[in-house]
């Protein structure tokens, strides 16, 4: 397959419309009693703030029908494809990890606690587990060519976002995937304590609603826990990277989500209105495994990186 044709088959796949499915029943969620109930049961479990989110579903619920936002497309991508030009591995200065609980600046600008960022209000191309698939299948099926082709697809995909917020913010990986760390442990901190107004800041609109939800319910069963993360991480991987633009020849006005895993070990122990234990042993370390989807405006003015989802495979 020549590089030409696959850089014409990745333009015609990225110039679609995206057609965005119909909302989720509310019940669709896992409340967050039942990920912590796991932890009582010493598996290895999803994280302390982790709700379900279907691949194929929408986080907001707000959104029905054909969609006039576009993915990363055009002429920019198409010379990249047919010319090979090296991404420059240079990075620029990143801002320092925020502080959630704090009115402290993100992305170097100074926000109050509630922050007017819109987000395009779901996930795209939510991150799936690659099917495997053996080598010689790859070499000598149609089947192996077309997965070696889809492949290669979603690849220059994630190089072409990666190298726009190289372009607009000095992306360095090792640096975002810090920030993102802080992100998640701030997230989870403020989630134990129920501290619903400053989530508002490290989450989107429709992330914040259904975690507010979560706390409710949580608290009706819970007087109060105790959430310990176990630091370093064990490890903290990039899976997905997807640039979403709302102007098809303006390729600035877009949004970039990042989806990242974090495999951490983590402490809980939940209590009721007398300070009994009820669930879980702040005295044992739990392996947890989550997937978060942050997200970030390349043309709002003081935008900076919020959790926009997180995916139950």
């Amino acid at each position: 397959m020549s590089l030409a044709r696959l850089g014409q088959s990745l333009v015609r796949r990225l110039h679609r419309p995206l057609h965005l499915p119909p909302p989720l029943p509310p019940d669709h969620y896992a409340t967050v009693s039942r990920s912590l109930a796991l932890i009582h049961a010493n598996t290895s479990v999803r994280g302390f703030a982790s709700l379900a989110y279907n691949g194929g579903g929408v986080i907001s619920g707000k959104f029905g029908g054909p969609s006039h936002v576009h993915t990363a497309q055009i002429l920019e991508l198409a010379v990249h494809l047919n010319h090979a030009r090296p991404m420059s591995s240079g990075a620029g200065a990143a801002p320092k990890p925020p502080s959630l609980s704090e009115g402290v600046s993100f992305g170097g600008y100074k926000v109050a606690l509630k922050a007017d960022m819109p987000s395009p209000g779901f996930v795209f191309e939510p991150y799936r587990v690659p099917e495997p698939i053996p080598f010689w299948k790859r070499l000598f099926t149609p089947s192996g060519w077309s997965r070696t082709k889809e492949d290669a697809i979603l690849q220059f995909m994630n190089a072409f976002t990666v190298s726009k917020l190289r372009k607009k913010i000095g992306y360095n990986k090792k640096q975002f995937q810090e920030q993102a760390f802080n992100i998640y442990k701030e997230v989870n901190k403020l989630i134990a304590r129920g501290d619903i107004p400053s989530l508002q800041k490290a989450l989107t609109d429709d992330m914040h609603s259904t975690v507010k939800n979560e706390i409710r319910k949580r608290q009706s069963k819970w007087k109060s826990v105790h959430w310990e993360l176990v630091e370093p991480a064990v490890s903290i991987r990039t899976l997905k990277a997807r640039m979403i633009t709302l102007d098809k020849n303006d390729l600035n006005k877009a949004y970039v989500q990042l989806t990242l895993e974090f495999i951490t070990k983590q402490k809980f122990e939940a209590y009721n209105s007398k300070r009994e234990v009820v669930s879980g042993d702040k005295s044992k370390e739990v392996l947890v495994k989550d997937i978060w989807v942050f997200e970030r405006s390349l043309f709002h003015p003081g935008a900076y990186w919020r959790v926009c989802a997180r995916i139950t495979l």
